[in-house]
């Protein structure tokens, strides 16, 4: 290759790097997926996120830009190192976003590449994102124009502040909701009773480690179980029960193992249709609903039927007195407390993208409530 032909990839493959940051800051994503080969790959796996071929990058690509207020990503030339027809090199990356739901923050990440020479020029074979630093403050300015949001940062004591931080919120029955305080023996009843009135076997166990023991007895051994990711069944205890040992042929270990691009239609059955789902959710409700959130949907169709049976390991702290009690309690603080957690272990903030709300069940002795007089989980 003569010197002349290299400055000239050089060029083109800056240009690429550039025509992706605008295609992202346009929101146009047909245009960002036609800058990869037909198989390129764009990975993130701090979110995780793993889109192959131009389709799933623009169709994914679309999800996420319609949860933006407003994103801008200002990328800074790295490295290039070209090899015939082939060519590595690194992308520096600065994003600021705010999503629909409030949530916003600041990053720092890597784009890892590989380019390919094509009949069409130079495109990207592979992206693969790194996130080197998150801030999660909450940015304290808007998207310009009449349809902007407001956001009041402004007032005294205020600012910075997560929504369902400090002070507990005043429901419209005038009572303060503290999401984090079990509730009193009176409001258990309550829910056990209608719980059972709907359908549900609901039964009400002092502790985790009686959950733990009860789970043994309701699943015969030699079953297949999914365990839902619920920090309640990590924290009890439950979720290692299942997954370490072999009683079980537990679920969730063999789908990690699996290849996401080749055997995904393999681990939508195998998450969908177990024999036993085991799980938590985000609320439970005195007028006996269970109210389930989902960053990607992967654990509702167990809940909602696939399952033959499902398992929900509840704390006291968790029942709150209607549905739209629930929904608040989700919005102003699960997801907080999820968003904290996804943060640490993905660098990707959690969204409530899918809710699920279980009013009854109509199969007698498929779902089963195992609600705790103690506080756990989220």
């Amino acid at each position: 290759m003569n010197d002349f032909q290299e400055i000239a990839d050089r060029v083109e493959i800056e240009a690429l790097r550039g025509e992706f940051t605008d295609a992202a800051m346009m929101r146009d994503r047909a245009r960002l997926a036609a800058l990869f080969t037909p198989d390129g790959v764009l990975r993130m796996p701090n979110v995780p996120v793993e889109l192959i071929g131009r389709e799933e990058i623009r169709t994914g690509g679309e999800r996420l830009q319609s949860q933006w207020d407003f994103f801008v990503q200002n990328s800074h030339p790295g490295t290039i190192r070209i090899d015939g027809d082939t060519a590595t090199g690194r992308t520096y990356i600065q994003e600021i976003a705010r999503v629909l739901d409030g949530r916003s923050g600041l990053n720092f990440a890597i784009y890892h590449d590989t380019y390919r020479r094509t009949p069409e020029g130079w495109k990207f074979a592979e992206r693969v994102y790194e996130v080197r630093y998150v801030d999660t403050t909450p940015l304290r300015g808007s998207a310009p124009g009449p349809d902007a949001k407001a956001h009041d940062f402004g007032k005294a004591g205020d600012a910075g502040r997560a929504p369902g931080a400090g002070e507990a919120d005043v429901s419209a029955t005038g009572v303060a909701d503290d999401f984090t305080a079990p509730a009193s023996a009176e409001r258990l009843d309550r829910a056990i009773a209608a719980l059972r009135a709907n359908g549900f076997t609901a039964e009400l166990l002092d502790d985790a480690t009686a959950a733990r023991a009860r789970i043994r007895d309701l699943i015969p051994e030699g079953a297949g179980v999914f365990t839902g990711a619920s920090e309640t069944l990590r924290l009890s205890g439950v979720a290692e029960d299942i997954e370490a040992g072999d009683r079980y042929q537990a679920v969730r270990p063999r789908v990690l193992k699996m290849d996401r691009a080749t055997e995904s239609d393999q681990i939508r059955q195998l998450v969908a249709t177990p024999d036993v789902f085991v799980a938590s959710v985000a609320a439970v409700t005195e007028t006996g609903s269970l109210v389930i959130a989902s960053g990607s949907g992967s654990q509702l169709p167990a809940s909602a039927g696939g399952a033959a049976r499902a398992i929900w390991v509840v704390g006291a702290q968790k029942v709150v007195p209607d549905l739209s009690t629930a929904l608040r309690r989700v919005e102003e603080h699960a997801l907080r407390l999820e968003t904290e957690r996804a943060q640490a272990v993905y660098g990707q903030p959690s969204a409530v993208n899918r809710l699920l709300v279980l009013n009854a069940e109509p199969q007698p002795g498929r779902g089963t409530v195992l609600l705790l007089r103690e506080a756990i989980g989220f």
